[in-house]
């Protein structure tokens, strides 16, 4: 038998697994589910676009950079709900 060894819990994991305990089946859903609206999406694209190109006016940079770092953030909270869905499940 295979013994497959768990990762330690980072810095961030401990800070935020008292968020992932308290949340609800259906908070957490929506949070594993939760998208950006079309119109950000719509200019997410332009911006990563332009980014890529190398033509992002300094206005621009830092409305890019705050989609990136909160869509980071999403991720973070997006796996913490996954999370407390598996426990769940259990």
């Amino acid at each position: 038998m295979v013994m497959i060894q768990a990762r330690p819990l980072s810095v961030l994991d401990k800070l935020l697994e008292p968020v992932s305990e308290c949340l609800t089946r259906d908070v957490a859903e929506r949070l594993v589910n939760a998208r950006l609206d079309a119109n950000m999406q719509t200019r997410l694209d332009e911006l990563a676009a332009k980014a890529n190109e190398g033509l992002l006016a300094p206005e621009e940079r830092v409305e890019y950079e705050e989609y990136v770092e909160g869509l980071d953030l999403l991720a973070i909270f997006k796996a913490q709900a996954r999370l407390a869905l598996d426990r769940f499940a259990d």
